[in-house]
């Protein structure tokens, strides 16, 4: 049996791009623009973060310059304090100098990375390869931080995603062949395998989730184009398969009509059937039918036991 499913075309890696600082946006990266993993793809303006980082450096090399000056005083004035030379309390007020010049290099250092991480903050820089698929800013717009600059697409490989009725829970396994046909004009059928089976149902839908990975090199799959699954749910070996419409149903179940010959000619005879798998229009009778039967498949809604029929030639009988 086939199981036929809606579904939808989805990019694995696909990535809204939000600006981490406040500022004029200086560059922004073209539509449909190819980047690669740490390009930038827009900038703001950076001249306030980078004065903040040249001014760090700068306090840097004056803390340099005071530390070294109160650590060869501390040389210089340590043994004076051991031959007591000099008193306790001078030497403390040396240490505590001393102290005080290692901390303020180590401030100083703290805000070179901060004034450092202000200016990286300026780029946004793509996570992935992929293709700009939108833009939300235009350069010299003014942006705050965590405002929507970008969206980068990665639709080298896209996922087919599909939600599968719970009664074929135990029918869809992870490997399972598919075929994967698609409503946009020109784009041909697909095989695949599923790449993943969801282990929980959907409350609301009574589903769960199916994903089959496809190589889509040439970028024909667009992300959100619809698309059909079709799986193979069971293969039926040998079975007696006849046209789904041919059935008569009735209280009591569904019938066939096949032809028998008898002394008037050829007539109709209602058996009852039992059916399994259905798929693609045809049923398989899984009780009350026989190999060589000749089945009705046209007006049988109409017949009665016994009554005369007409074979004629390209029937499905």
């Amino acid at each position: 049996e086939r199981i036929e499913l809606s579904a939808t075309v989805e990019a694995p890696r696909d990535a809204t791009l939000s600006a981490r600082a406040a500022g004029t946006a200086r560059t922004v990266a073209e539509l449909g623009a190819k980047v690669e993993k740490g390009d930038t793809v827009a900038r703001l303006d950076d001249g306030l973060p980078r004065a903040a980082a040249s001014q760090a450096r700068a306090q840097i090399e004056s803390a340099k310059a005071a530390l070294a000056l109160a650590r060869e005083n501390h040389r210089r004035q340590k043994p004076l304090f051991e031959q007591q030379i000099i008193s306790a309390l001078e030497f403390e007020r040396i240490q505590s100098q001393l102290a005080q010049a290692e901390a303020t290099l180590a401030q100083a250092k703290a805000a070179r990375e901060s004034a450092e991480e202000q200016v990286g903050n300026t780029r946004v820089v793509a996570p992935f390869d992929g293709v700009v698929e939108e833009r939300f800013v235009e350069p010299g717009e003014q942006v705050n931080p965590g405002a929507r600059v970008l969206r980068v697409v990665d639709s080298a490989e896209v996922k087919v995603k599909a939600g599968v009725p719970e009664r074929y829970a135990t029918d869809i396994q992870q490997g399972a062949a598919v075929d994967i046909r698609f409503n946009a004009y020109g784009i041909e059928p697909r095989t695949g395998t599923v790449s993943f089976v969801g282990r929980t149902i959907d409350p609301q839908t009574r589903t769960f989730p199916v994903e089959v990975s496809l190589d889509n090199a040439d970028g024909a799959l667009k992300p959100e184009m619809v698309a059909r699954l079709v799986l193979t749910r069971a293969v039926v070996e040998g079975a007696l398969v006849v046209p789904q419409n041919a059935l008569v149903r009735h209280e009591n179940g569904q019938s066939l009509f096949v032809v028998e010959t008898s002394e008037s000619g050829r007539v109709a005879k209602r058996v009852d059937v039992e059916v399994g798998a259905r798929s693609d229009g045809k049923v398989v009778v899984t009780k009350g039918l026989t190999p060589g039967d000749e089945v009705v498949v046209l007006g049988q809604a109409n017949l009665s036991g016994g009554d005369k029929v007409e074979v004629t030639n390209g029937s499905d009988g």
